[in-house]
């Protein structure tokens, strides 16, 4: 038995065959409950996560980042017992310490959803670039704003029960993270925010969102924006 049977974390992973063993087999010494969407990968991510004792399941084609988090979402929440849901990136940029001070926060009772954030703390691992577009994707999105979060595009998320049961992500893209931060901002549910270390290693910096398309999540979120108007 672990103090983490009730949490589940999700994964997403596209052509992320080189690190998700690692990276999955790193998390299962704390979490033993691992649930990764391989999203239509075209290289051997499939056996290197079937590797490594975590549930996977396959979608046949690329259907995006946002797809495969309501994949896997809707997944963990069949599972019994499961109670907290932590969204995981696959390469490696995430810390299992700070899921774990994320969950300890939901089991108090105090919020029903917490987010991940690089500048609560100064984080000098950001790269500038990445550190401007994220700080003007907050600044720029009314609803960011509304929820006052210093990260609205950070991959780290963990959800109680109710929150992930609620939450229905339909932008498959990159730009799914601007309408999770739509629905909290509109759900009657509690949101806080806590600091947490990103790794930048020299894959994930390759793997990354490029400047181009932080600013079309940029654009993307002045017209959901406008829309609403």
């Amino acid at each position: 038995m672990s103090q983490y049977d009730d949490v589940w974390l999700v994964i997403p992973a596209y052509n992320e065959g080189q690190v998700i063993a690692d990276v999955v087999e790193g998390a299962r010494k704390t979490f033993p409950n691992i649930v990764v969407v391989d999203d239509g990968s075209a290289d051997d991510s499939a056996k290197h996560i079937m590797s490594t004792g975590a549930h996977l399941v396959r979608h046949p084609v690329n259907l995006g980042q946002g797809a495969a988090l309501q994949t896997g979402l809707a997944y963990a929440l069949a599972q019994q017992g499961a109670k907290y849901f932590a969204t995981f990136d696959a390469d490696g940029q995430h810390q299992t310490a700070d899921v774990e001070k994320m969950v300890a926060l939901l089991r108090t009772g105090e919020a029903d959803v917490v987010l991940g954030s690089r500048f609560i703390e100064q984080n000098g691992q950001v790269p500038w670039i990445k550190r401007v577009v994220l700080r003007t994707a907050a600044t720029v999105s009314p609803t960011a704003r509304k929820l006052k979060l210093t990260d609205s595009h950070n991959g780290l998320r963990v959800l109680n029960r109710e929150a992930a049961g609620r939450l229905r992500i339909t932008m498959n893209g990159m730009a799914h993270a601007s309408e999770i931060v739509s629905f909290l901002a509109g759900a009657d549910l509690r949101v806080a925010e806590l600091p947490v270390d990103i790794l930048y290693t020299d894959y994930s910096r390759a793997k990354g969102q490029s400047l181009i398309n932080g600013v079309n999540i940029i654009f993307d979120i002045s017209l959901r924006e406008r829309g609403r108007r």
